[in-house]
């Protein structure tokens, strides 16, 4: 009896053995029983085996890098670099003649139209001779400099290729602080690479990195060579091109600024169609308002720009006003600095009539000016 009872044991437990091997590695040998032995249920490695294998695991963001990243492409310019006193006859006699250098430098871009478009940074071809854009594809090809606006830090460049994909544009306006966003560029040149953060603050401005200033940051790491890259959503949608960062050590620290989608399409449409950038002039110097300011004026708006300059002969000077006034409103969009009336002011069309809401002490009127085209600033090559 006790040499059955052994034998059972032995049996049952090498049973047990193989039922679990076999639930490991071969599930559907065993049929519709799952792992607990309840009839229509399915085992974990059934299921998982089932889905798609394209589909994206939970929170993934490679729907977005698939639609958006084609269109990023890699910029690499060369300049001729020679001596400044390299012409100077004393200089060459004593030290000869010295063959011009180049200097090489790498930045991204994006492709906005099927045409061939191309957008980036003024910084990443300003002075350059010659530009070539690298795509994702590894196709390169020479580009042209369509037009540059130093003023916003935006270029347009030109390549002749077929079948480009092409950036899907978002609305910039849109966008709230803590919304999820993606760089895509060529940092450093190791190659296109994705990162991702969020929106960190918007309407960022006193930087000193350009005339217009209204950017999106972000701590969406941006490194040297992301210039001029893209600033998604969640969706692949274009929010904005990334243009600086601020570091101690020349890598990413987690502020990052990107020029907003709305702000680089005005600008590629003026550059497109004249060869650089329209923007609307009054000739006045404004400053933020404060309370202190507004108190001293006589008046009790809140928000606005208050006139410290206004150019003699100038469209604004033109129109009656004087400094001292705060402006609330142009063309019935809200004014609330001063950085916010230059953006207003710039994207009116020269030429026409505009109404502008002005505060002059305690009294409010609408005085009708006539902006003037803004004269383009020379920039050295």
């Amino acid at each position: 009896m006790k040499r059955l009872w052994l034998i059972f044991s032995q049996a049952v437990t090498v049973l047990l053995a193989a039922y679990f091997v076999v639930l490991t590695l071969k599930p559907g040998w065993l049929g519709p029983l799952g792992p607990r032995g309840g009839a229509g249920t399915v085992s974990i490695l059934e299921a998982a085996a089932d889905l798609p294998a394209t589909t994206p695991a939970p929170g993934s963001l490679s729907a977005a890098v698939r639609k958006a990243a084609p269109a990023v492409v890699s910029i690499n310019t060369s300049t001729t670099a020679r001596h400044p006193f390299s012409n100077d006859p004393w200089f060459r006699f004593f030290f000869g003649d010295s063959a011009p250098g180049q200097i090489s430098s790498l930045g991204s871009g994006v492709i906005m139209t099927p045409e061939g478009y191309i957008v980036t940074n003024n910084h990443v071809v300003q002075g350059a001779d010659s530009v070539e854009v690298v795509l994702p594809d590894k196709r390169r090809v020479a580009a042209r400099v369509v037009g540059t606006d130093p003023e916003s830090d935006l270029a347009v460049l030109k390549i002749a290729l077929d079948g480009l994909p092409v950036m899907t544009l978002g609305n910039s306006d849109l966008l709230e602080v803590g919304d999820t966003v993606l760089a895509i560029g060529n940092p450093f040149g190791v190659g296109q690479t994705v990162t991702s953060g969020i929106v960190s603050a918007l309407g960022r401005n006193h930087l000193g990195l350009s005339t217009f200033e209204n950017f999106i940051q972000t701590d969406a790491a941006i490194n040297p060579g992301n210039s001029g890259g893209a600033l998604t959503d969640v969706r692949g949608h274009l929010l904005g091109i990334n243009t600086a960062i601020v570091s101690r050590s020349g890598g990413s620290m987690g502020i990052g600024f990107a020029i907003p989608v709305n702000t680089v399409r005005q600008v590629m449409q003026s550059i497109i169609a004249t060869g650089h950038m329209v923007r609307g002039w009054i000739g006045v110097e404004p400053s933020d308002l404060t309370p202190e300011l507004a108190q001293a004026f006589g008046s009790n708006v809140e928000e606005g720009a208050i006139v410290v300059g206004v150019l003699n002969r100038g469209p604004a000077a033109a129109a009656g006003l004087r400094p001292g006034d705060i402006i609330t409103r142009v063309a019935g969009e809200p004014v609330r600095s001063a950085a916010e009336l230059l953006s207003r002011i710039s994207s009116l069309k020269p030429g026409g009539k505009v109404p502008f809401t002005v505060h002059r002490g305690a009294v409010k009127n609408e005085v009708d000016v006539t902006p003037a085209q803004r004269p383009t600033p020379q920039t050295p090559r």
